[in-house]
């Protein structure tokens, strides 16, 4: 080889190897990009649970289960009649209300009736068990195992005089609603049940 061909090679040898510390440092910039977009398309839903009846349990734990399963971040705010859905004994009672529910289909006389209440609700009970529905126990426990945080207001906790020991494990109490707030600033999809 002459001196002139070995000049040549150290030249470009010595011009790849100075851009190697340029070319690693702008792959592991676009790198660190590619992570931040991936973690930007991460979507957030913010429930408030308001309700503690059988029929409104069931739409925020779907709703949050399923938003989970698609790696949604989720968190379920549960306050008044809706602490009743975190409560273990309270969520194996919920009752269905037969009167002013205008899917019922029961005239609101006939819905008044003493006894009416515990009559549907064993009638939904019944649809739930035939087609295989999961229990509200069962969503929540899903719900819980997928990431989604299932919060109880403080507020609530004392004004209705809960024990906190009473709700499920992996329940978080003591949210307040400035807490609750601010995740639903940051939620692309907000919900009120």
């Amino acid at each position: 080889m002459s001196s002139e061909t070995a000049a040549e090679t150290d030249s470009g040898a010595a011009t790849a190897s100075d851009a190697a510390p340029e070319l690693r440092a702008r792959v592991a910039a676009l790198e660190e990009r590619i992570a931040e977009l991936e973690d930007g398309d991460s979507k957030k839903m913010t429930i408030v649970a308001t309700k503690g009846t059988l029929d409104m349990a069931y739409p925020p734990l779907i709703l949050a289960s399923t938003a989970a399963a698609f790696d949604w971040e989720v968190v379920v705010f549960h306050t008044f009649w809706g602490l009743d859905i975190l409560h273990e004994k309270h969520s194996k009672n919920l009752k269905l209300s037969a009167v002013g529910n205008p899917n019922m289909p029961l005239p609101n006389l006939l819905a008044a009736l003493p006894g009416m209440d515990a009559v549907t609700t064993k009638l939904m009970e019944r649809n739930i068990d035939q087609n295989d529905t999961a229990t509200i126990e069962e969503l929540i426990d899903l719900s819980i195992e997928q990431g989604v945080e299932l919060q109880a207001c403080q507020m609530t906790i004392e004004l209705m005089d809960y024990d906190e020991a009473e709700f499920y494990d992996g329940v978080t109490s003591g949210v307040g609603a400035a807490t609750a707030l601010q995740h639903m600033a940051e939620s692309d999809v907000q919900l009120l049940v």
